[in-house]
């Protein structure tokens, strides 16, 4: 009876997998939550858009500025230490942003909830590479992907409710509380390496080790030297940075830009403004299906995502650029959906390229990308801020299509399919 059992293999690695995308939804939850609220916290505190650009820019600023060394945390501790504490770190600053009382005291419960998410990923990154067998990257880094772009989908709807129920002060406390029990799940059930989960059977585990060459259970320190003498180490950083700008400036500044320009409702926005997160969601579905499809048929690396990467950006940065010029509200939402849609093209080629390119080091090079992504999200709320107060949204969106011409340049020096190291 018990040799039978074993020939059936289990597949607790795709509960991890669903795992790794409620963790990731809380986190952009958490980010949504801030840009739904703004309206109601400008007329709350007198801020102005700048005010809250920088407010936001102070979260990506403690984000990025943890990004690489928490990807090296995550290879010396383990992603199943690192990824517990990021989530418990973060969700207690979550829940002190409902306390704030200036844009000071704001700006400080921001950056501490930056510090504390920036590990998250390298986390997930690490988790990914030693649970999923070499043909499924695809499919799970889509698990991470469409668990944060779920946070905007139903983010502006749900906080809309929760502020209007109970008040913004409660949007913060909430999800405050579901992150901790989040970060309990993730120490639980996720082991470090699976062969000491209870849950994986010895099939399972030789379906996952399938192809690998490096020991599972080693622990090692990346490289850095040999990292940054690499030009695609760099290419990879820089096309992120223009691939988060873009997104975040969606983040950051959607809700406002459709009750400002549009004159949506408070209730009208919290609907439509998810239509551009369920476009991004289903490319990314597609992608993780697709891609993994491709690699097996003998396409290389290098044709699926550096092709899918660079077009991607470009075909992101043309619809946004065509929205600056769409007067009509719906239409306007349509061109927005289609400009953020082809961005999750860039984003699955960059997640999936990732652990690839970085093995065992992962953590470290995710961490690196992430970096550079979050100095896009630094500097995007308050650019974008910047350009809106000084020369209209319309403005300020067409700025943001422009970059991602020198994100696609940048694609065609990342060669996914050579490990860096």
């Amino acid at each position: 009876m018990k040799g039978k059992k074993t020939m059936k293999m289990t597949n607790f690695r795709w509960k991890v997998a669903w795992l790794i995308f409620a963790i990731s939804f809380v986190s952009y939850m958490d980010r949504v939550n801030l840009s739904v609220a703004t309206p109601v916290i400008m007329k709350e505190f007198g801020f102005t858009k700048i005010d809250m650009g920088l407010i936001q820019s102070f979260f990506f600023a403690g984000y990025a500025l943890m990004q690489v060394p928490g990807g090296i945390v995550a290879e010396k501790f383990g992603h199943r230490f690192t990824g517990s504490i990021a989530c418990a770190w973060w969700s207690v600053f979550t829940a002190l942003t409902a306390i704030a009382s200036g844009k000071y005291t704001f700006a400080i419960v921001r950056l501490m909830f930056g510090l504390g998410e920036a590990p998250i990923y390298p986390a997930f990154a690490m988790a990914e590479h030693k649970w999923f067998n070499k043909d499924e990257k695809g499919k799970a880094s889509s698990f991470i992907l469409n668990g944060c772009f779920f946070g905007p989908v139903v983010g502006p709807a749900v906080v809309v409710w929760l502020m209007t129920t109970f008040g913004w002060h409660h949007v913060f406390l909430s999800f405050g509380v579901v992150g901790l029990l989040l970060a309990w799940a993730w120490h639980k059930y996720v082991t470090d390496d699976p062969k000491d989960s209870p849950y994986v059977n010895e099939a399972e585990l030789a379906h996952i080790n399938e192809g690998r060459v490096e020991a599972t259970g080693e622990k090692q320190i990346a490289p850095w030297g040999k990292l940054l003498r690499s030009t695609q180490f760099w290419a990879l950083g820089i096309q992120f940075l223009i691939t988060d700008y873009i997104m975040y400036v969606f983040l950051a500044w959607l809700p406002m830009y459709l009750m400002e320009v549009h004159k949506f409702s408070l209730a009208k926005m919290g609907i439509w403004a998810a239509a551009p997160w369920i476009s991004l969601m289903a490319v990314v579905t597609l992608c993780g299906h697709y891609s993994d499809k491709l690699l097996r048929s003998g396409m290389s690396q290098n044709m699926v995502k550096t092709a899918t990467g660079a077009a991607g950006i470009l075909l992101c940065a043309g619809a946004l650029y065509i929205s600056t010029r769409t007067a009509d509200p719906m239409m306007n939402v349509l061109w927005l959906s289609v400009s953020l849609g082809s961005l999750g093209l860039t984003m699955s080629a960059s997640w999936s390229s990732v652990i690839t390119m970085g093995g065992k080091f992962a953590g470290s090079v995710s961490g690196w990308m992430n970096f550079w992504g979050n100095i896009g999200g630094v500097l995007a709320p308050t650019v974008t801020a910047w350009f809106a107060t000084n020369y209209g949204w319309q403005a300020a969106l067409a700025a943001t299509a422009v970059t991602g011409i020198c994100g696609a340049i940048a694609w065609f020096f990342v060669k996914p399919d050579k490990a860096i190291v």
